[in-house]
């Protein structure tokens, strides 16, 4: 395969992915469990599946290790975020990743910092500042926004920081990645253990959603993104993988009936278009 064709292939593969972790907003917030609850079975799921899809071939390392407790404290994070602040507020707010790892890619990774993405990224910082600025109301859905918030803000630090680690992985060694991510959803699920307990007398469809979360959402997706992150990157993966909060408020308003603020919209349009930028700006040069 040309590299032409492996780097297309990557953009699509992180596009799936993008896909499916957008659905994670509604289903996130069902209401039969608690944050850590979801996080620790949504992780554990996602564990197990890992550990047989990749059965034979994970490699545990320091480097995995490192990496994966950060990826977890990201995992863990967005649940309680998307928890407690509506769903548009805490993808944005992880989508700040770009800008660490623009900030952190060239010293840790050595990657060139391009002229180019200077404007894209000063467009996400303001497209995010405005998401913080238009905060929603409590209400059903995000009781506690400030507090999503500011957690929201620290999920985009560990995400941009993760998806380093991932790429640092791969350059390194091909192949590491995912065994970072099932590390990273091992010791999400033990952090929330101490919490699981009692479990609710919860409906089938909501314990389903949580298999859903488990299986879809992170195990296939993070499948897809490790497959790719070797071949792009790690600032153009992030960016591409700012089409998830196109889509997350959307689900969530249809299935959840969440309305975020608007400027939360007004700044995630400033993000989509920003992304839309780098995705033409990157067809054009490959």
């Amino acid at each position: 395969m040309t590299p032409g064709r492996r780097k297309t292939k990557a953009v699509l593969q992180v596009a799936g992915a993008a896909l499916l972790f957008s659905t994670g907003g509604a289903a996130i917030k069902t209401a039969a469990f608690s944050a850590m609850q979801v996080a620790s079975i949504r992780s554990g799921i996602a564990a197990a599946m890992l550990l047989l899809w990749f059965r034979g071939q994970l490699r545990w390392s320091p480097r995995a290790a490192a990496v994966g407790v950060v990826y977890a404290a990201t995992l863990v994070l967005f649940v309680a975020a998307t928890k407690l602040t509506t769903a548009a507020s805490a993808i944005f707010l992880q989508s700040t990743a770009p800008l660490y790892v623009a900030l952190v890619g060239p010293v840790l990774l050595g990657e060139r910092f391009r002229r180019r993405d200077i404007g894209v990224l000063v467009a996400v910082a303001v497209g995010l500042a405005l998401c913080i600025s238009g905060s929603a109301q409590s209400t059903a859905t995000a009781p506690d926004p400030s507090t999503g918030n500011l957690l929201g803000a620290m999920c985009g630090a560990t995400w941009g920081l993760t998806l380093l680690g991932l790429r640092w992985m791969e350059r390194s060694e091909p192949g590491t990645a995912v065994s970072a991510v099932a590390t990273g959803n091992v010791l999400a699920f033990l952090v929330g253990v101490p919490a699981m307990w009692p479990l609710p007398a919860a409906p089938v469809a909501a314990w389903a959603t949580l298999g859903y979360l488990g299986v879809f959402q992170i195990g296939m997706a993070y499948i897809l993104l490790t497959a790719a992150v070797g071949e792009l990157p790690a600032l153009d993966a992030s960016l591409l993988l700012l089409l998830e909060p196109v889509l997350n408020p959307v689900w969530t308003w249809l299935v959840r009936s969440e309305q975020p603020g608007g400027w939360t919209l007004v700044g995630g349009a400033v993000i989509l278009a920003a992304s839309a930028a780098q995705m033409r700006s990157e067809s054009r040069l490959s």
